[in-house]
Order: C-alpha cells, then sequence, then structure tokens
C-alpha cells in the first residue's frame, strides 16, 4: 500500500479517485493531485486570501467568544507577532492583552 495517497487536509488514508481529482471519504475534501505541489500546502492564509508568517500582525475582524472569560474578544483587537501552527484547526497561536495565551483560527483574521 505504497501507492495509497493521504488527505493533505486531514491525513485519512481513505481517499479515491474521482475523474481528474482524488476525494477523501471522511473529509471530503477534492484535490488535483498534479497540483499538489503550488496548491499552498504549508501557507495559512487569513479571511481575505493573504498569506501569513510567524511574526505579522493581525486584526480579528468579528467578535470572539472566550471559553471561561466574561467578554469576548472584540472585532478591531490587533494582535502583535503570531506564531503560526499547521497541525492544528485554530492555526494561530497568539498573546492577546487581557485574556493572555490562546489560539484563533485564519479565518476570523486579516492581515494588519
Amino acid at each position: 500500500m505504497s501507492d495509497t495517497i493521504l488527505c493533505p487536509k486531514c491525513g485519512s488514508e481513505f481517499t479515491y479517485p474521482s475523474e481528474n481529482v482524488m476525494v477523501c471519504s471522511q473529509c471530503f475534501y477534492e484535490w488535483n493531485p498534479e497540483e499538489e505541489g503550488d496548491s499552498g500546502e504549508g501557507k495559512i492564509l487569513d479571511s481575505n486570501g493573504n498569506e501569513l508568517q510567524n511574526g505579522d500582525s493581525v486584526v480579528v475582524i468579528k467578535d470572539l467568544p472566550v471559553k471561561g472569560a466574561p467578554k469576548p474578544v472584540k472585532a478591531g483587537t490587533k494582535v502583535k507577532n503570531i506564531r503560526l501552527n499547521f497541525d492544528s484547526d485554530h492555526n494561530i497561536d497568539c498573546k492577546i492583552d487581557g485574556f493572555g495565551s490562546m489560539a484563533l483560527k485564519s479565518e476570523f483574521v486579516k492581515k494588519a
């Protein structure tokens, strides 16, 4: 089974070909294995499609509730010096004043 193609999104081995793309039976992600090198894998994009890098500053675009906190992280909050985490759904590790260390999803921020 050395020719098994793993899903680039969830890492599942349960993938199958469909026409000219591969489909994951676990997360239903579709991709073209021939374009895999150019697909942007290894890149984390903000809500506007801009590529994020370690050390960037971002702005939160909507109020985000925080478990255990009496108030949410407000839209417009600027977060400096982010660290990217490619292994998690919450792919930005950061420190927010008044909240401490936390993880954010890149879809809820824009590059500052």
